[in-house]
């Protein structure tokens, strides 16, 4: 009995021994899956994609926000950034609940898989903090993503400024998120989307944000009918300074919007970067002259105008466009923004508040087309080895004309809904009157 327990003790010794070893070899497989994923992570990359989504937060709040808030009457700025603000605000749910999986998520092809995604990702299932896209935590790519999203959205307010009620926008704007901002993200940079499957080249958002806001606010703008006064009394920015703020805060935050989406701290995001300086800087410049040309000055407005436009043009060439093609790049979008806004807006009577059919959806088009010229090797571009830039234009023009009409109907048939729901998308005559900012919300920008 005791040489047995004897015994008996020494096994039991000898296994609380192995225990840890044993929990170690079990360990192991865990431990090499966690290398493996940070192996795959480069450092430099996350912390430059980190900084670029920071950025592109900081050009939509405050950013956007200024620039509208400035350029709209003083009873009205409290509505137009508290409308920014809020669909900052939900959009960034929506994007979590449903949008990353719709935009890029799914099948690498088959049924519907041209023109959106799925649910495999709803709520963001089966993303982790261990999960991967590229060199970077996938969590960072959905927060990068999601900030390109928000701002888009909030980009839209511009067309319905100052007639619009408050729930009706965000109402309007989460249809349309839903029906044209996730299909065209979805088209143009998932694998299986129908740009992408094309060729088409759009490195950081020309058709998804630019010809997408602009051809939904001008869609909205137009359903909702012209702000009482237009064109019979002046309707002036109260406060440029404000504008030019937003217009700078924008500028800076477009750096990490067009270089943040090479997708990493390399070459391309440095020509990216680059090219996000001359481009604005031409079109500003030839704004100004085409101002002090037609119209007898340059004013300060159109130099951020003009710089704005360059900045939407440059969007879908920025890491294809050479330094040179760049700065002719936003030159042409500065005349053209500028006949746009000034000429073909009042020839055409539509009320787009704040131009941002003017200057996103034109300098979208212009910047989507142009794409195919800059991305020539030939002329100082860094398109694909074979390029052939008339096949090269065709695809541009197609994804364009696409990305057009997409966004139209949607932006038609959400102002309808919304319209049915509210009834009616505008505010009382009274109310406009007063102010949206009185009206809407209960309160004075300046007391």
């Amino acid at each position: 009995m005791k040489t047995s327990k004897i015994l008996g003790s020494a096994a039991l010794a000898s296994l609380l021994l192995a225990l840890p070893a044993l929990a170690q070899d079990a360990a192991a497989p865990a431990a090499e899956v966690v290398e493996e994923v940070v192996a795959s992570i480069d450092t430099g990359d996350t912390a430059w994609m980190i900084v670029s989504t920071l950025l592109v937060i900081l050009m939509t709040i405050p950013g956007v926000a200024l620039f509208y808030g400035g350029l709209v009457r003083s009873k009205n700025i409290l509505s137009v950034i508290t409308q920014v603000f809020g669909a900052f605000s939900m959009i960034a749910l929506l994007w979590v609940a449903y949008g990353y999986s719709l935009a890029f998520s799914g099948p690498s092809e088959g049924g519907l898989s041209a023109f959106i995604g799925d649910f495999s990702n709803f709520f963001l299932a089966n993303v982790t903090p261990d999960s991967v896209s590229g060199t970077i935590p996938e969590l960072i790519f959905v927060v990068f993503q999601l900030t390109f999203a928000c701002i888009t959205a909030t980009l839209v307010v511009g067309g319905i400024a100052e007639r619009m009620k408050f729930g009706a926008v965000m109402a309007f704007l989460a249809i349309w998120f839903t029906f044209a901002y996730l299909p065209i993200a979805h088209m143009v940079w998932s694998g299986a989307g129908l740009f992408f499957q094309m060729g088409a080249l759009d490195f950081a958002g020309g058709t998804v944000v630019h010809i997408n806001s602009g051809v939904a606010a001008l869609v909205a703008a137009i359903v909702l009918g012209p702000r009482l006064g237009y064109m019979k009394e002046p309707i002036a920015p109260h406060n440029l300074v404000f504008t030019y703020i937003g217009a700078c805060l924008l500028w800076v935050g477009w750096f990490g919007f067009n270089a943040g989406s090479a997708l990493g701290a390399n070459g391309v995001a440095a020509q990216a970067f680059l090219n996000t300086i001359t481009a604005p800087a031409a079109a500003g410049i030839a704004w100004a002259v085409g101002e002090k040309i037609t119209r007898g000055h340059a004013s300060a407005l159109g130099f951020v105008s003009g710089a704005v436009a360059g900045l939407v043009a440059i969007t879908p060439a920025a890491g294809f466009a050479g330094t040179f093609g760049a700065i002719v790049l936003g030159a042409v979008t500065g005349f053209v923004c500028l006949w746009a806004v000034v000429t073909l807006k009042p020839m055409l009577k539509y009320d787009d508040s704040l131009d941002v059919f003017g200057i996103h959806g034109i300098g979208g088009i212009v910047g989507a087309i142009g794409t195919a010229i800059v991305a020539d090797p030939a002329l100082g571009g860094f398109g694909a080895e074979g390029y052939a830039m008339g096949g090269q234009l065709v695809t541009q023009i197609m994804a364009v004309v696409v990305a057009i009409v997409w966004s139209g109907v949607a932006a038609l048939v959400a102002m309808l809904v919304v319209k049915a729901i509210f009834g009616g998308a505008r505010v009382t005559e009274s109310s406009e009157v007063d102010g949206l900012d009185l009206s809407s919300h209960g309160e004075r920008a300046y007391n």
